[in-house]
């Protein structure tokens, strides 16, 4: 009985003892995602069904772009995926272009 006690105690010790991150801090691509769907919405007139984040390349030391798969819905019900780069000033966090390819078949 004693020992069931102590397995108790210490696993509730383990348990609370963890520390649980209850951050919701968004990661950095996500700012550079909503700017992405937010002008391929305006673009094509149509919703943003799913994106994908494909990463991030350092193209030079005050500019990076960041690249997103697009699913977009238009108001006819076809859907085709665009592929979004969205070039940036990473120190400043200024916006310079946003470009998309579209990618039918």
């Amino acid at each position: 009985m004693r020992k069931s006690w102590m397995i108790t105690l210490l696993m509730l010790f383990l348990v609370t003892a963890v520390p649980v991150s209850t951050s919701s801090a968004a990661p950095d691509y996500a700012r550079w995602g909503k700017v992405a769907v937010k002008a391929a919405q305006q673009k094509y007139n149509a919703d943003i069904i799913d994106y994908k984040h494909i990463g991030r390349t350092q193209l030079q030391p005050k500019l990076a772009e960041e690249k997103f798969k697009l699913q977009v819905r238009g108001k006819d019900g076809r859907e085709f995926g665009v592929l979004a780069k969205v070039r940036f000033n990473p120190s400043s966090g200024k916006l310079q272009t946003v470009q998309f390819l579209e990618q039918r078949g």
